[in-house]
This record gives structure tokens, C-alpha cells and sequence, in this order.
């Protein structure tokens, strides 16, 4: 069972004297005092629902609970199916990674890109590599001409050893 958490006071849990009352259909009943609302609220086999805790103008309806929370998780569920997460790949290069071998990473970037994911390409330099930084640079470049559908979200960056790179699909 989908809960959700309770945010609205109810009946006896209101604590004002006097309440603005609106009944389910919207035709508003006018202000009266919370124990009349609450008398109309039984009368009618609902419940007084405080939707709007203003201090100078409290404002009640008068609604089946029960249903109204069924209600609410049914659409606070609803819009969690509807919700795309969105993962981040990493895709590692070397700095003297060969002409296939970055078109074989491109493929896979491109099938990661093509799912809605975004793309961490990642570069280590170890020893004598880092006096290389530029050429690594220009490969990161090269790598983003063969991603199709992709732009660059944050451009190639040295962070220590690392150059780091983040692509995401293209906004249509």
C-alpha cells in the first residue's frame, strides 16, 4: 500500500474558533464557528478538512477523507511511474587510445545518449602522459564529434589526473 504522510488537520484537530467552510462541490457555507462545521460535517457524512491554516482567515472543506488521501496517493503514484530517472555512464579513454578503439566507445556512448543517460568520459594520465594534457583535450573533442545527439553539459576539465568531460542528449 502507497502512503502518504498526513499534512491536513482534521474534526477535532482544528484549533480555531472560527473557520471560512466550503463545501465539496466549491459553494462556500461561510464563516462559522468549528464546532457548527464540524455538526454540518457529520450531518453530511464527511469530514472538516482545514486546507488553509491562515491565522486571520481559516479556511475549511468539508470532504471524505479517506477518499481524498486514496486520491492523493493514487496521483503522488502516478507521477512517480511518469518519472524518468536519469543515470550517469562513464566512458574511460587513455590519452594514446587508437582511432577504433575510440570509435568503439563512441558506439557505446552513443547507445547510452540514445537511452536518455548522460555520459561521464573520463581520460587518466599517468606519468609521463600529463605533459600530454592538450592532445587529450583534442581527443575529448574528437570523441564528442562521433557521440551523435549529444552536447556538452560541462566541458573537458583537468581535476588531478583526470580529465573529465560530461555530455547529455540534445534538447529537442
Amino acid at each position: 500500500m502507497f502512503n502518504i504522510k498526513q499534512d491536513f488537520l482534521i474534526n477535532e484537530q482544528i484549533r480555531f474558533a472560527e473557520v471560512q467552510v466550503i463545501t465539496n462541490e466549491g459553494e462556500k457555507l461561510g464563516k462559522m464557528s468549528t464546532k457548527a462545521a464540524i455538526d454540518i460535517a457529520e450531518e453530511r457524512g464527511l469530514d472538516l478538512v482545514l486546507v488553509s491554516p491562515n491565522p486571520e482567515n481559516p479556511v475549511c472543506k468539508l470532504l471524505d477523507y479517506s477518499k481524498y488521501k486514496f486520491e492523493m496517493a493514487k496521483k503522488a503514484k502516478e507521477a512517480k511511474k511518469n518519472q524518468k530517472v536519469v543515470e550517469i555512464k562513464e566512458v574511460r579513454l587513455s590519452p594514446n587510445i587508437d582511432k577504433h578503439d575510440l570509435e568503439v566507445k563512441a558506439k557505446m556512448a552513443n547507445k547510452f545518449i540514445d537511452a536518455g543517460n548522460k555520459v561521464k568520459v573520463t581520460m587518466r594520465f599517468r606519468g609521463r602522459e600529463l605533459n600530454f594534457v592538450n592532445q587529450g583535450k583534442d581527443i575529448m573533442n574528437k570523441f564528442h564529434e562521433l557521440v551523435e545527439n549529444s552536447q556538452i553539459e560541462k566541458q573537458a576539465k583537468m581535476e588531478g589526473r583526470n580529465l573529465t568531460m560530461f555530455l547529455s542528449p540534445k534538447q529537442k
